[in-house]
């Protein structure tokens, strides 16, 4: 069968690639890549003849280029933001591939879940802070119904992928106490970085009045501020 292979470009920062995703990118034939989510440094840097930018392109114009170039023997990579594990919408594309006999090699990158994490300085499972981590998005276009207010009941960590456009009414259904610790983060490990920290009350338009419209993360839960949450000692220091 033949191959391509789908690489994690990780959060922004392109040394925050793999080594294994930076040794496909230096080695590609022909470089699909996701537009302006990945860092411009990393297409620069791969040494593809070839190098299509997937922004408008339909499915089916991706997955015939793939195969188009698979088929003549070059190596393909398909190059999406952050971990394509996380609304990386990589199914569709290798569904339709398999089909015509073409497997995907898929190299896991650094998701942005976690840059938002050390940009924070903080972890997402704290000892009696929080033990769980609830990554969600809210619904829109493409989403018909969410489950942010049940999962905001359970007291745990929660992540917001894709809620900045609607930031206000993504905190309005959340149905934790308002004095929660919430932040936004922009562009987490990008050179224009932002961070802002506040309460679920507040948040929204903290991050609003500091100019972050898209492309943030919102992070709700105690660990946001670690120093008052509370937190226990780790049983691998006792």
């Amino acid at each position: 069968m033949h191959k391509f292979f789908i690489v994690g470009a990780g959060p922004g920062a392109p040394d925050l690639i793999t080594v294994r995703g930076m040794d496909l990118l230096r080695r590609a034939d022909v470089l699909i890549y996701a537009g302006s989510l990945v860092n411009p440094e990393l297409v620069e840097r791969s040494g593809a003849g070839l190098k299509l930018d997937s922004w408008g392109m339909t499915l089916d114009e991706i997955v015939d280029a793939i195969e188009e170039h698979v088929r003549a023997g070059k190596l393909v990579v398909r190059l999406h933001s952050g971990d394509p594990a996380l609304y990386g919408a990589i199914v569709e594309q290798m569904a339709e591939l398999e089909r015509r006999g073409i497997e995907a090699e898929i190299v896991p990158g650094v998701s942005s879940l976690f840059a938002a994490a050390a940009a924070l300085k903080t972890q997402f499972t704290l000892r009696d802070v929080s033990e769980s981590l609830v990554v969600t998005r809210p619904a829109g276009a493409t989403l018909e119904s969410d489950l942010i207010p049940e999962f905001s009941r359970l007291g745990q960590t929660m992540v917001v992928f894709l809620g900045t456009e609607r930031m206000e009414e993504v905190l309005a259904r959340v149905e934790c106490p308002p004095d929660t610790p919430a932040a936004v983060v922009y562009h987490a490990s990008w050179p224009d970085q932002k961070i802002v920290r506040g309460t679920v009350a507040d948040i929204a338009a903290k991050a609003r009045a500091a100019g972050i419209e898209r492309t943030a993360l919102i992070v709700i839960g105690r660990v946001v501020d670690p120093a008052t949450s509370g937190f226990g000692r780790s049983v691998l220091y006792s």
